[in-house]
């Protein structure tokens, strides 16, 4: 019976400590500015959080003239290299995956 206890309070334990690394990484990245838009340089131990690719293309196409055309892209790129640029144009090489992919005649592909 015993066994069972500090089995059950081990794991209790391990699921404890991970919620606390989880939340203290969240502040972190609160403090230090991150945001789910950008690129994100991580500690080899963090697992690559997912962005919000609607959020982070509509400011990517806030001023855009061809909005709609604008998400589109943007989105389609987002989902293939789970980064945007900051701002509404330019800045590129702040995500290169982003800034290389190409449409089918050779020209960027990403807004």
């Amino acid at each position: 019976m015993d066994m069972k206890k500090t089995i059950h309070a081990s794991i209790l334990l391990v699921m404890v400590f991970g919620l606390l690394n989880l939340v203290v990484c969240s502040v972190e990245d609160e403090i230090n500015g991150v945001s789910l838009g950008q690129p994100q340089t991580l500690h080899k131990d963090r697992h690559l959080l997912a962005i919000n690719c609607g959020n982070a293309c509509g400011k990517r196409c806030a001023v855009a003239s061809v909005k709609d055309r604008c998400l589109k892209y943007c989105g389609i790129c987002c989902s293939s290299c789970q980064c945007v640029p900051p701002g509404t144009y330019g800045n590129k090489n702040a995500c290169p995956c982003y800034r290389d992919l190409k449409n089918a005649k050779g020209k960027p592909k990403c807004p």
